[in-house]
């Protein structure tokens, strides 16, 4: 167009039926006009920009959905936003990233926000291979998966895809973890039959001891609650859900005490992994209310300190000797300990201590 016939208006009789296509193209008025150059018979172009750019301050619109007045209201986008964590492919890394940093930044700069970045925290997730290549229609590499879902149901393929690889790594589909998984399913549930859960078709559970709790089981549960917690905030699923894992073994080593705090435990932590069988066994275990309104559980730090740690010490850098002390021993108490090994006397020949660098629990490194 012509400098002189700019702007281009758009027409506002466009109607927006939601049955896809530009609503643009459906106003001939618009859409048919005369070439600005040869005078003949043209086209106006309705899909002039890509969809990452379209999309790119939706979030906004988010925060205010039925305002009129504006494209969003500021004082809810002051709220709301910035937008705690982002989850995307790739390629929303790039595209979608760029473009809505862009608009954020222009809105900033017309003061309609108050911050200049849309996300505070970004995760791309990984893509699923199979033999070798990304997972494609056009390729025929594709995985039905609710031929899985019947066979083996949702929570085992949530829980095979989370567990094969960190989610910003690419997943190679192997069906042998779906076996794995669903096995592993199977295992905590033996576990409840203690609790009259029925059995399975891979076997019955042993009925549960009433004893007491064996304190390396106890302690290994509130591990798991420490454990578990801190990588599901760091999206580490997979390490999350093998640790897991290494509680239900514990548990299995103690079928003939007291198992129910463990296993309760191993159904919460699971829960966001295989949300339908965890809350199948949750209602089994008497919960009065679904088991997505139940606290998560929380962990005593008292049974994580270990009674005797291994001290390494170094003198001007280099490991020298280790000691063996209390895992709760003061400073003070230590730096007597230390400064009377007997294996130091050579390193230190009564030179003047000039720092002692101490990380609880595990180094003193002696500057002499």
């Amino acid at each position: 167009m012509p400098e002189k016939d700019l702007p281009v208006e758009l027409p506002k009789e466009a109607q927006f039926s939601g049955k896809g296509g530009s609503p643009l193209s459906k106003v001939k008025e618009f859409v048919n006009v005369q070439c600005p150059q040869c005078q003949s018979p043209a086209r106006r172009e309705t899909d002039t920009m890509a969809t990452f750019f379209d999309s790119a301050w939706y979030f906004l619109r988010f925060c205010s959905p039925k305002f009129e007045a504006a494209a969003f209201e500021r004082e809810e986008a002051k709220y709301w936003m910035p937008v705690d964590q982002y989850i995307g492919g790739i390629e929303h890394a790039i595209l979608h990233l760029l473009y809505s940093r862009f608009f954020t930044k222009f809105f900033q700069d017309l003061g309609m926000v108050e911050f200049a970045e849309p996300f505070s925290r970004l995760l791309t997730q990984g893509m699923v291979l199979k033999d070798g290549e990304v997972m494609s229609k056009s390729r025929g590499n594709i995985v039905d998966p609710d031929s899985i879902i019947k066979k083996y149901g949702a929570d085992t393929l949530r829980l095979f895809i989370l567990f094969a690889a960190p989610p910003e790594t690419e997943l190679e589909w192997d069906d042998r973890g779906i076996e794995g998984a669903f096995k592993f399913l199977n295992r905590v549930w033996r576990i409840g039959q203690g609790w009259g859960f029925p059995s399975t078709s891979l076997g019955a559970g042993r009925v549960q001891g009433s004893g007491e709790v064996n304190p390396k089981l106890k302690k290994k549960t509130h591990w798991a609650i420490k454990e578990v917690s801190i990588d599901i905030e760091n999206f580490k699923f997979n390490t999350a859900i093998a640790k897991i894992m290494e509680l239900v073994n514990e548990i299995y080593q103690n079928l003939d005490g007291n198992t129910e705090e463990a296993f309760r435990t191993v159904v919460l932590l699971l829960s966001p992994f295989a949300p339908h069988l965890c809350e199948e066994m949750w209602q089994r275990l008497g919960g009065k209310e679904s088991i997505f309104k139940t606290a998560w559980p929380k962990y005593d730090p008292a049974l994580l300190l270990e009674e005797r740690v291994t001290i390494v010490i170094q003198v001007n850098g280099k490991v020298r000797s280790k000691v063996e002390a209390p895992a709760d021993i003061s400073e003070e108490k230590l730096k007597t300990l230390v400064l009377t090994d007997a294996k130091l006397k050579p390193w230190l020949q009564d030179k003047p201590l000039k720092n002692f660098i101490l990380v609880p629990g595990k180094l003193v490194n002696l500057v002499v």
